[in-house]
């Protein structure tokens, strides 16, 4: 395997200090271009005078002068601001690029990556929820490979290998069911944030925590799944597995099923996606069967967590439906971090403003800017009634 030449887009992020763990222990397959951060300029400095990339980008222009200083005599590139974003994952030396950045964000540098022929290393979910049907025909256009990193959809891809010819059935996502699997409305309505980031599997960022025990962040992988996949919504389910080692299932038409099994470790898909189509060799802990003599499912709360119904609601709806959900759900999350809002009335809000933002059937991409404007405009404006 050739050295592949890599940007991260949102290094200092869980998922960006993990690919950076891969790429420390690859260091002759994997080489560091670009970083980039939107806040965290000293982590960002310290990994790119470690890794030592031709670029680094501060998303907050703000940190600037700081980062340069700290970058002084390096010899390394410092920009900021979103224009930079789009241009540094153009750049000739960048062969595949790592979209790490949460929520919205990810959208407009991962279609100029894909404009300028780089394959897409995708953690960032949300560049399909809001626009899948334009990012999708926008990859096959340029001949761009989009690899999933999420977990979930890690699994479905490793298990489609080597099985181009026979047509998906049914795919399964496995969710571990969050922090709050087995409660009921009652007890949801008095949880606290600090109780919501204690997810009981995984180790992720707030946000992407908060979504999981919601069960958002499964609603936004289904609607994920359909645009890598190609799949209609009844050909997605959704089974909670709270020991996390069945990453997810595929279904064939002849009723044979292939899941990917292995500990709760990102540093694993992550790697499958920046070596793909190769596998290579770690020392990352290995799954044993003996120490999980039992796998459980069941089928999830939708009554409880009724964000998963919600997402499937909006996927089955199109247009720019999905959309509006992701930009309503980063406003209620970030809301209820800060104590604004309640666990419940996240999905309350969520769905006003599926019912009040004007639906775009066939929408373009300043649909989809215009559609995320609105609303989060209204979604603040309903999270600030409800508090007076």
């Amino acid at each position: 395997m050739k050295t592949k030449r890599i940007a991260i887009l949102g290094s200092t992020g869980s998922i960006g200090t993990q690919a950076l763990e891969v790429v420390r222990e690859n260091r002759e397959l994997f080489q560091v271009s670009v970083l980039t951060a939107q806040n965290n300029v000293d982590l960002l400095a310290a990994q790119a005078l470690e890794f030592k990339p031709k670029q680094v980008v501060i998303g907050d222009e703000s940190h600037l002068d700081k980062l340069r200083v700290l970058l002084q005599g390096s010899g390394i590139t410092v920009s900021t601001g979103s224009a930079a974003l789009n241009e540094v994952v153009c750049l000739p030396e960048v062969e595949i690029v790592l979209t790490a950045l949460v929520g919205f964000a990810g959208l407009e540098p991962t279609l100029s990556a894909i404009q300028a022929g780089k394959d897409i290393a995708l953690a960032n979910k949300e560049t399909l929820v809001v626009a899948g049907d334009l990012v999708m025909r926008m990859a096959k256009k340029h001949g761009v490979r989009i690899l999933p990193v999420d977990s979930e959809h890690s699994a479905i891809f490793q298990c489609l290998v080597g099985e181009e010819s026979n047509p998906i059935e049914k795919v399964y996502l496995t969710a571990s069911g969050g922090p709050f699997r087995g409660k009921d409305r009652e007890f949801l309505a008095q949880v606290s944030k600090d109780q919501a980031l204690k997810h009981p599997n995984w180790v992720m960022g707030a946000k992407i925590t908060i979504d999981s025990a919601s069960l958002m962040n499964k609603g936004l992988e289904v609607i994920e799944a359909k645009w890598l996949f190609d799949l209609a919504a009844d050909q997605i389910d959704v089974i909670v597995h709270p020991q996390s080692i069945v990453h997810s299932l595929v279904q064939f038409q002849d009723g044979s099923m292939k899941a990917q099994l292995g500990l709760p470790d990102m540093k694993l898909p992550i790697q499958y996606a920046l070596a793909y189509p190769e596998r290579i060799a770690n020392q990352f802990p290995r799954f044993n069967f003996l120490d999980y003599p039992e796998l459980t499912f069941e089928q999830p709360d939708l009554d409880s967590f009724r964000n998963l119904d919600l997402a499937f609601e909006a996927l089955k709806r199109g247009g720019n439906m999905p959309c509006i959900i992701n930009a309503a759900n980063e406003v209620v999350v970030a809301e209820f971090l800060k104590d604004r809002v309640g666990f419940l009335q996240m999905s309350e809000v969520i769905e006003e403003c599926m019912q009040r933002v004007p639906y775009v059937t066939q929408p373009n991409l300043e649909d989809y800017l215009q559609t995320d404007f609105e609303t989060r405009l209204l979604a603040q404006q309903i999270v600030t009634s409800t508090k007076e």
